[in-house]
């Protein structure tokens, strides 16, 4: 998938990105939403590697998923 110059702006900002840790150090993921409405997804530890950029229907329903229990 081909991102737009303001996408790719948006994604190598530092800011606006939100961490999930479980708490126990390292491996956490990082969230950011995007001006389109997709959702950006990257490994804390691989800050620079390009992220996952997923459609925020498939989003929600991983969010759905989480609290449901599902990756449990």
């Amino acid at each position: 998938m081909e991102l737009s110059e303001e996408i790719t702006r948006e994604i190598t900002d530092p800011t606006g990105w939100i961490t999930a840790s479980s708490g126990q150090g390292g491996e956490c993921l990082e969230a950011k939403h995007l001006s389109d409405g997709r959702v950006a997804l990257r490994d804390t530890e691989q800050p620079d590697t390009q992220p996952w950029v997923l459609r925020r229907a498939v989003w929600d329903k991983f969010i759905t998923g989480a609290k449901n229990g599902l990756f449990d």
